[in-house]
């Protein structure tokens, strides 16, 4: 399973109604709407990386409002109980 992080920035106006639409596609996992040179952030969970070409320009970049998009993939995912356990000696 991979994960991608798609940066999107879309018209000001529409950017509740581009978040509900990206949300409501194959593959998104979670949505946020974010301070900074984006307005939306969009968790995809794909099988193949092929999938990216359907998500991204296929899907998301061809909502009405999205102005412009840049996917970052991730290949490590860490986690507080990923790096706990990796530093547990097993002594209580």
């Amino acid at each position: 399973m991979l994960t991608a992080f798609v940066l999107i920035t879309c018209e000001a106006q529409r950017i509740s109604e581009v978040a509900q639409s990206v949300a409501e596609l194959p593959n998104v996992a979670e949505v946020y709407s974010v301070t900074g040179d984006f307005d939306i952030i969009a968790v995809l969970r794909i099988k193949e990386y092929e999938s990216l070409d359907e998500a991204v320009p296929g899907g998301i970049a061809r909502i009405t409002g999205v102005t412009s998009t840049k996917t970052v993939l991730a290949f490590r995912r860490f986690a507080r109980r990923d790096l706990e356990a990796g530093f547990d000696i097993g002594l209580s």
